[in-house]
């Protein structure tokens, strides 16, 4: 790179010591992967600054355990050299968001794009804890890279449980007003070019998949459809749905049908509850030990609590007998855990078959407890049809073959929709990006290049045929790669995200040895865009040939390959994974 250019891309603050100016700081990390069991040695490495500037950065959020780790993970690092909780794409691999948040890299000159992955608890110790900390630390980042690079394009990427944290920032970003000054809280609206929500736990009922879009069929900034059916449903949850504000039509918001994080039916009331009660236990904890004096002790605090806010909710409403609301009404709305105690409840209709005098409370029992059974009845139609249809399979089923992870096969080329969503939002994010290194302004009306679409297009077909063509030779290659497989597999970390919405949650972290037999076929790798490859000084792990993204499961040799875990904990009803 030309000092000319060097110094072009690194806009630095006169007070940042040498080290800092140049783009680097000198931090100990972990030279070994996330999925490596066994003790590394670490090595002194450069990590790099957020004074490194770009046209335009993603900021990822993956889902559950997939995030990097302090100690064993380069962090990037703020102006001062200070740890962020951060990644560059490379430095830590995601199964599902490098596909996605990689593309752009490789339609873009070198260092005009990069890729960052939000540091965060990403567990159901407590869910709601983990969200709000990927949350701050969202914010934190976004912060720190627009004060060294006030010029960066952003675009947001999460998935699972990375997409709640996403929903909330960008729901934050786009309501945002300046200060006096101009300055916002975390980044201004217009710098936010793109949002990708793979399901989508806050979509709203019968929501499309672009949020305020002017077409529903594509974002305001990309032409191209985006094909498929409307998704029936609604998010498991929806005390975090709302409107986007100023980033409406530059979202999108991806759902797969039977995807019961983000399509859940209505009329599942009881469901509900049980889900708003997970987000606030350890449901890791419930899912390693199962039902203990200390676990059920946890759910037990929990029920308690919203007991008693319930009854305490009711008590300050001095005409409560007379409204139609139920019991279960009330400990839904006390249960969610952005509830804080004398809120104002909303507006309460008297019941009509009640004379609103001066009567006694008791005067209205006979109608309330009427109420209370009518509208446990009606608010929970689909309950029993829920759990009949065995949720957990449904979503989560083994081997990735649940609708969770419909977004990188969930083409349809027969109805319209030629590319998976997950090929879609790279083919979107490639274009923001080029846009972005032009130094053109964002163009509500701007349609790609041909060559951005063919791009995606051409890497899908060629991930296919070598899917294919390693389908084909599963049935001769000799089992020679077990003990290796074993040997990698993940203890404490995970790439394989699980849900955050009310659903089972499929724990990858935990050790395995249970292996395929020679005949089984390759794992449930997302197959349209795992093509889509990295940039070389950004991940070393990665082969130049197949650029399947790292993760638990061994893509080489199918018919030695370890089964992705298939410890399928005891069902849970908390987390978007």
């Amino acid at each position: 790179m030309a000092l000319r250019e060097f110094f072009a891309r690194h806009r630095m603050a006169s007070a940042v010591a040498a080290p800092a100016a140049l783009g680097v700081a000198a931090v100990v990390a972990a030279s070994f992967a996330l999925t490596t069991s066994t003790p590394q040695t670490r090595d002194t490495v450069l990590t790099s600054s957020v004074t490194e500037c770009h046209d335009m950065v993603t900021i990822s959020v993956a889902g559950r355990n997939d995030t990097p780790r302090a100690g064993t993970t380069k962090l990037l690092v703020d102006a001062n050299g200070n740890e962020l909780p951060a990644a560059l794409s490379g430095d830590h691999s995601s199964e599902w968001l490098d596909p996605v948040v990689n593309a752009p890299a490789n339609g873009t000159d070198p260092g005009s794009y990069a890729a960052v992955y939000i540091a965060y608890p990403a567990n159901m110790s407590t869910y709601e804890d983990a969200v709000n900390t990927g949350v701050a630390n969202t914010e934190q980042v976004m912060r720190e890279i627009t004060q060294a690079c006030p010029n960066t394009r952003f675009s947001i990427v999460g998935y699972s449980e990375g997409a709640d944290v996403v929903r909330r920032v960008a729901t934050k970003v786009g309501n945002s007003e300046a200060d006096k000054d101009g300055k916002y809280g975390v980044v201004d609206p217009d710098k936010v070019v793109g949002v990708v929500i793979l399901a989508d736990a806050g979509r709203s009922a019968e929501g499309g998949p672009f949020p305020g879009a002017k077409d529903p069929n594509h974002p305001d900034n990309f032409d191209p459809a985006y094909g498929g059916k409307a998704t029936p449903g609604q998010g498991a949850l929806p005390g975090t749905a709302g409107s986007f504000g100023k980033l409406n039509g530059k979202v999108a918001s991806f759902c797969s049908d039977g995807d019961l994080t983000c399509s859940a039916p209505k009329n599942i009331s009881l469901l509900q509850l049980a889900i708003n009660v997970g987000r606030q236990v350890n449901v890791d904890a419930l899912e390693r030990e199962g039902l203990t004096p200390a676990t059920g002790g946890d759910v037990a605090a929990a029920l308690g609590r919203i007991a008693l806010a319930a009854f305490a909710d009711i008590a300050s409403q001095p005409n409560w007998m007379r409204s139609d609301e139920t019991f279960l009404q009330v400990l839904l709305r006390v249960s969610d855990p952005a509830y804080k105690p004398g809120q104002t409840p909303k507006a309460q209709a008297a019941a009509d078959t009640i004379a609103a005098g001066d009567m006694s409370p008791l005067a209205y029992l006979p109608q309330k407890i009427l109420n209370e059974i009518i509208g446990l009845i009606v608010t929970n139609q689909n309950t029993i049809p829920v759990i009949m249809s065995d949720p957990y399979q449904q979503t989560l089923g083994p081997n990735h073959t649940g609708h969770h992870f419909d977004y990188w096969k969930d083409a349809d080329p027969a109805n319209g929709k030629p590319l998976t969503s997950a090929e879609y939002a790279a083919a979107w994010l490639t274009h923001l990006a080029k846009q972005a290194q032009a130094g053109e302004p964002v163009d509500t009306k701007a349609k790609p290049e041909s060559a951005d679409v063919a791009a995606v297009y051409k890497a899908a077909a060629a991930t296919t045929a070598a899917k294919a063509a390693t389908a084909t030779s599963s049935t001769t290659a000799a089992p020679t790669t077990t003990t290796s497989t074993k040997t990698t597999a993940p203890t404490t970390t995970s790439t394989t995200p699980t849900t955050t919405s009310g659903q089972p949650s499929t724990t990858t972290g935990q050790p395995t040895t249970t292996q395929q037999p020679a005949t089984t076929t390759p794992p449930a790798t997302p197959a349209p865009i795992a093509s889509a490859p990295k940039r070389e000084t950004q991940s070393p792990a990665t082969t130049s040939e197949t650029t399947t993204p790292p993760a638990p499961t061994t893509t080489a040799a199918p018919t030695t390959t370890t089964q992705p875990p298939t410890t399928t904990p005891a069902p849970t009803t908390t987390a978007v994974g």
